[in-house]
């Protein structure tokens, strides 16, 4: 497969631009033959010395720019997961590893390979923790790839998509942990977190209305989500906004802009955004 770039030889969603791919399945699928992931473990976090495999930054991707982020600590994302399967399974990952699609692992964009980060379903409440050790999807409308396993444990595999939240697990030298920034304890993404991924609480009521927003950044602290408002000051038209939200991990600071009548204005706006270095964003639907 030729690849744009090297160093993601085994992403779901880098094109193939050669005539003979080292992939003998054009169309990537689901195992042929239905797996049982009812008692399926999540990925376990652990420390793990940084590496440089897989971690050029930045790199280009179908002509789109990527910067890997120098830490994953407080990283939290709404968005869009996909998954991808046997296509890829037995093929080096962009790390050099190799992919099992009946593991606990995905791809992303930006975050610091390996990583660890709690995935979890917006639409039905469950979360899986993966290791995160490839690079994708890139499409704009795309967050993460996970495994089918991970997907199939979500519950999204038969249609394809599903609304998600991802939050990097870090883990120190000593053994600390921390989700999106908080303490954490592995078991709490079935019970104390996992069920209380509700739609997000403002801590200052509004209409109550939702509509489409851009988001660019979510912090643990109001500081930096401040500081990144301002340097967006003059680069856009719509409104600017810092939303504050309360959910199972914590507090965030999500830096908004929005809100859009239509999905079109909304995407040009991630694009202009985008074109201007701000690669991270999402599109999502919050509330007014």
């Amino acid at each position: 497969m030729a690849f744009v770039v090297t160093t993601l030889a085994g992403c779901a969603s880098a094109p193939d631009r050669s005539s003979s791919s080292r992939y003998t399945i054009t169309q990537d699928r689901a195992p042929s033959v239905d797996m049982d992931v009812s008692g399926l473990e999540d990925a376990r976090p652990r420390y793990e010395r940084p590496k440089t495999a897989g971690n050029k930054s930045p790199y280009t991707v179908w002509g789109e720019t990527y910067r890997v982020l120098k830490s994953n600590d407080g990283y939290v994302a709404r968005g869009t997961a996909s998954w991808y399967g046997e296509k890829f399974h037995g093929h080096q990952t962009s790390n050099g590893e190799v992919f099992d699609m009946y593991k606990m692992s995905a791809a992303h964009k930006t975050l610091r390979l390996p990583a660890f980060a709690r995935v979890t379903n917006l639409d039905n409440g469950r979360s899986v923790i993966v290791r995160v050790n490839d690079r994708g999807p890139f499409h704009s409308d795309r967050l993460i790839d996970l495994s089918y396993a991970a997907a199939k444990k979500l519950g999204y595999q038969s249609r394809g998509t599903a609304r998600v939240e991802v939050a990097a697990i870090t883990v120190r030298p000593d053994g600390q942990m921390f989700l999106a920034g908080k303490p954490f304890t592995p078991g709490q993404s079935d019970t104390a977190l996992a069920d209380r991924q509700e739609p997000a609480k403002p801590v200052a009521a509004g209409s109550g209305q939702e509509a489409l927003f851009v988001q660019l950044a979510s912090f643990s602290s109001r500081a930096p989500a401040e500081a990144l408002l301002s340097k967006l000051q003059g680069l856009v038209s719509q409104p600017l906004r810092v939303r504050s939200v309360d959910t199972g991990a914590g507090r965030f600071h999500r830096v908004q802009v929005g809100p859009f009548s239509s999905e079109a204005d909304a995407r040009a706006t991630q694009a202009s955004l985008e074109a201007r270095g701000y690669a991270q964003s999402i599109l999502l639907t919050d509330v007014r």
